[in-house]
């Protein structure tokens, strides 16, 4: 929201009262102020050493001096609004900081300094956010991946980060950039989503979710797939937590994203090159390292390069319930993804040995999408059951029902449904103690 935005609202809370400055002279104003306020704290404002309240008091004090300095014919409390707007700006993330407390907003994203978009239930809307010029939004960008010891500029033109909360940030600038800086950001509920909120939203129903928690009890590998913002992050963090909580857990992550509410829990997350260009610590790198930790379960936020051999290795030599995603357009595209994926590590292995270690190391995979409707929904779960000559076989437990149709609203009737195929699974789960239903898998009658 602008700022003549903010004071027209506030006048028209007021009967009688109106503001007289026209829009361009009041942001031009805020402007002015801002760029004073940086000039002369300059460092203090990004000095994570500093008392936030002692902070926030120094930068109003600031603020009055500087509106007083202006001289600008505005009223007591336009001038209180106008210091309000720029405290949040300069401690803040500017114009997107509404945006970030909106509970409804799951993505912003800035495509240059007078363009923010956000995603709510799936749909994007353009909003009228919008910062001064390109020198703000670089000076925000700055100020949320500097947080987390990160850096970015024409040397090093893209960087991954996370806000304080967990949200996923990932930011491009020029030369990379064509006209102007990018911002995009994942943002994360405060509360972390269970289960019971996924049956609730029809991400999957009450009997897959049995299904999963009996497969991760059971220490199955499984492996979320989808495709950009089909929700696979929260399925892995529902995934996760139904791990025992008396299990040593390692979650391995190149931005940190899980919530586990596990007492034995322990985060890695990669490093980028420094400005140097080194100093890297990749995915790979904290998967060779976690096998020497003594895990339970070893969770991977992605796999999406050469980390993804060692993964399977580690599947495949006792370390059974791992979990991670990958993106892939369908299960039978996961296994094609892995393959390559497995090539990338350099290690010249012929086809059939890859395919015989993802045949051997994954169980099962769980299918996700975001539909045309904008909901998230897992589509499919599909049991990994080994090797027919030289293909891998899968076989659908569960799939969604896309020939219900949908509704006058555009909506998905539909539900994920069991095939009628009892998976191979389900004997070894029995070993372990785990006794599902066979009525689980019975097809449903239509009526």
């Amino acid at each position: 929201m602008s700022l003549q935005k903010k004071l027209s609202e506030m006048s028209q809370d007021r009967p009688g009262q109106v503001v007289k400055e026209p829009t361009r002279r009041l942001d031009e104003l805020s402007q002015r102020i801002h760029n004073k306020l940086i000039d002369e704290l300059g460092p203090l404002l990004y000095d994570q050493k500093i008392d936030h309240e002692a902070l926030r008091g120094r930068v109003r004090d600031q603020l009055r001096a500087l509106v007083e300095s202006e001289g600008a014919t505005l009223s007591p409390e336009e001038k209180h609004t106008l210091i309000d707007v720029i405290t949040s700006d300069a401690l803040g993330y500017g114009p997107i900081e509404p945006a970030l407390r909106d509970e409804d907003v799951s993505e912003i994203m800035v495509n240059n300094a007078h363009t923010v978009y956000v995603e709510k239930k799936g749909k994007l809307y353009l909003t009228e956010q919008r910062f001064f010029d390109e020198n703000h939004l670089r000076r925000i960008i700055d100020k949320i991946v500097s947080h987390v010891g990160r850096h970015i500029d024409e040397s090093s033109p893209m960087v991954d980060a996370r806000l304080p909360d967990g949200s996923r940030v990932n930011a491009v600038v020029p030369p990379l950039a064509v006209n102007g800086a990018k911002l995009t950001i994942r943002k994360f509920s405060a509360q972390p989503l269970t289960v019971n909120d996924l049956v609730r939203f029809g991400t999957l129903t009450a009997g897959a979710a049995e299904l999963l928690h009996a497969c991760v009890l059971g220490r199955l590998n499984v492996l979320v797939s989808g495709g950009t913002g089909s929700g696979k992050t929260t399925t892995l963090n529902v995934l996760s937590s139904f791990i025992p909580d008396d299990e040593r857990i390692i979650t391995i992550e190149d931005a940190v994203e899980l919530q586990l509410s596990k007492e034995h829990w322990l985060q890695l997350e990669s490093r980028p090159p420094n400005i140097e260009g080194t100093g890297q610590i990749s995915i790979r790198d904290l998967v060779r390292n976690a096998l020497r930790m003594r895990p339970d379960r070893i969770v991977v936020g992605e796999v999406r390069g050469g980390e993804a051999l060692d993964m399977l290795q580690a599947m495949n030599t006792g370390h059974d319930g791992s979990i991670t995603t990958v993106h892939a357009n369908s299960p039978r595209d996961v296994i094609s993804r892995l393959e390559t994926m497995v090539l990338m590590s350099g290690m010249d292995l012929p086809i059939r040995a890859i395919r015989e270690q993802v045949a051997s190391a994954i169980h099962l995979i769980v299918h996700q999408a975001r539909l045309r409707d904008g909901s998230r929904k897992i589509i499919q779960i599909t049991e990994v059951q080994g090797m027919e000559a030289d293909i891998i076989t899968l076989q659908d437990v569960f799939a969604f029902d896309f020939s219900k149709g949908i509704d006058s609203e555009g909506h998905y009737l539909g539900k994920l449904e069991p095939v009628g195929i009892r998976p191979k699974f389900y004997e070894r789960l029995r070993d372990a103690g785990i006794d599902l239903p066979p009525s689980m898998f019975e097809k449903r009658k239509v009526a």
